[in-house]
């Protein structure tokens, strides 16, 4: 079983995934989105070459516009 801290927030995942992976599961993988994995940013084009590792941290910061 694999955990990952999401936002400070623990979850289990049973199979191994990917970053892209894991934002589908989150329905957040289209929106305008920064993601920080164990103190570094994520590229874009580096969320589906990314596995989780147990024990990962992540922030996930979604951008919302407004004014």
């Amino acid at each position: 079983m694999l955990q990952v801290t999401i936002n400070g927030q623990p979850h289990h995942f049973d199979n191994p995934l990917s970053l892209q992976q894991l934002l589908e599961q989150m329905s957040i993988q289209n929106k305008r989105i920064a993601v920080e994995r164990n103190g570094e940013i994520v590229p874009r084009s580096q969320f589906t070459l990314q596995t989780l590792s147990d024990g990962d941290q992540l922030e996930i910061v979604v951008a919302v516009g407004g004014g």
